[in-house]
């Protein structure tokens, strides 16, 4: 599994809505709402064969109320 943040920016007013419906989907390790230029901060597990970007856009991407993403890979944990 490859360990993935996700900051999330919602359209004014749908962080919460966003939030649920990416608990609903069950695809998360942890979901924070943030200050500062995103609204949320996603940290998810993508299995090993899949394409990252490809998870987030069948996973993800099709929320309603999503306005901007930006992934950061990670590569090892101290």
């Amino acid at each position: 599994m490859r360990c993935v943040f996700v900051n999330i920016r919602c359209k004014p007013g749908t962080s919460y809505r966003v939030a649920e419906e990416i608990a609903l989907r069950e695809i998360h390790s942890e979901l924070y709402s943030t200050s500062g230029p995103f609204d949320l901060l996603l940290k998810l597990y993508v299995p090993e064969p899949e394409d990252v970007g490809h998870y987030i856009n069948e996973h993800l991407l099709d929320i309603e109320g999503i306005e901007r993403t930006e992934t950061t890979l990670t590569f090892k944990a101290f």
